[in-house]
């Protein structure tokens, strides 16, 4: 039988040592490049569809009427929490939101035309998604509503 030169380069190995080694970097190899395949990115809007508010938290209506005074507590808890991401006066250029997608703009009219009071109590309530905490029970109820105010204020008319 005769051995292959390259095999003949590594001292003092017996045949099954250098069979062993071959195979661990072939095995070695094929990790590398499966963990390099890429992996298609879910759809960009993929989250949202899974995102599901319940439609009788979607219904409920605001209790707070809006008012200057509502405004104010709305925009207090909204500095506090709410401005770091969505921006200060609420054009989602906040400092944390360089690195976010679809961040939205409630200076904009439109940005919250299709969603109720209901909708955005659940969301600042509950939070969205991974980027958005929920504020789950820091604030009263009366709190988020005047949040969702305050909120809805921005828009620019």
């Amino acid at each position: 039988m005769k051995k292959l030169a390259w095999a003949n380069r590594v001292p003092g190995k017996t045949a099954l040592q250098r069979t062993s080694l071959i195979l661990l970097i072939l095995l070695l190899s094929v990790f590398v490049l499966w963990g390099q395949a890429s992996k298609e990115p879910p759809p960009a809007n993929a989250k949202d569809a899974e995102y599901k508010i319940p439609p009788e938290d979607a219904a409920k209506p605001n209790p707070v009427k809006p008012s200057a005074e509502s405004h104010a507590r709305g925009k207090k808890l909204y500095g506090y929490d709410c401005a770091m991401c969505h921006g200060k006066d609420g054009d989602g250029k906040g400092d944390m939101a360089e690195d976010m997608k679809n961040m939205p703009d409630f200076t904009h009219p439109d940005s919250l035309k299709g969603r109720t009071d209901g909708e955005l109590f659940y969301i600042i309530r509950n939070g969205k998604g991974e980027n958005m905490p929920p504020e789950g029970d820091r604030a009263k109820d009366e709190d988020v509503w005047n949040m969702v105010n305050y909120v809805r204020s921005l828009a620019k008319k």
